[in-house]
């Protein structure tokens, strides 16, 4: 992988992801919608390293877009092909801990992932033991913005710390639920949840290191 900042990391793997979203390239002011990014002087700067790093290339002037270089389009089929998908970092179960993303790669068995867009996290702490999952192991999350009531989800809080629980939702309030008979819910407001991912598969490590 090209040496990149974390945000311009965030960038690249949301036009990969979304590639086939867009029925031409998106513009700045639609990256910037999509990612919450508050400053368009800031992603411009960004767009502009994805195009020294020769991975993003800007279109036409009657567009105004960005759109991926086959440089980069190439990569994603190696990924791709290699069955991997992009680990980003470590989710909390337990207390929320800050969301990170520092993207790299791994390779997983076929079964344990959908057919739609995938990745993957790390656990940390063990709020979520009852349910057999445990701290240091690897969970494949789908993603998706939505859930039913009683999966297991990543919910972002507060667009700053995220967190591995059941959630239940409810006009007035969702609850994030531990599988820890010692721990309690967390209750929030709807609008402080924001959901990025539910649960499909789960890898472990007997490894001592």
């Amino acid at each position: 992988m090209i040496d990149l900042t974390r945000k311009q990391k965030e960038i690249f793997e949301f036009l990969l992801s979304n590639q086939q979203k867009f029925s031409y390239p998106p513009t700045l002011n639609e990256v910037c919608l999509a990612l919450g990014l508050s400053s368009r002087g800031s992603l411009h700067k960004h767009i502009q390293a994805l195009i020294e790093a020769g991975l993003v290339e800007a279109s036409d002037r009657k567009q105004k877009g960005v759109r991926l270089t086959e440089k980069a389009k190439n990569y994603l089929a190696i990924e791709e092909t290699a069955g991997s998908l992009p680990f980003v970092g470590y989710i909390a179960a337990g207390k929320p801990i800050e969301a990170i993303q520092n993207i790299s790669y791994m390779s997983i068995p076929e079964q344990i992932k959908t057919e739609n867009s995938c990745y993957i996290l790390q656990v940390k702490g063990d709020s979520m033991i009852e349910e057999g999952i445990f701290d240091s192991d690897w969970v494949v999350i789908e993603q998706r913005s939505t859930a039913r009531n009683g999966e297991i989800v990543v919910a972002l809080i507060d667009k700053a710390e995220a967190t591995l629980k059941f959630i239940e939702q409810y006009p007035h309030e969702t609850l994030l639920i531990p599988a820890n008979s010692n721990m309690s819910a967390m209750h929030f407001k709807p609008e402080q949840v924001e959901i990025q991912g539910v649960l499909v598969g789960q890898m472990r490590s007997y490894v001592k290191h």
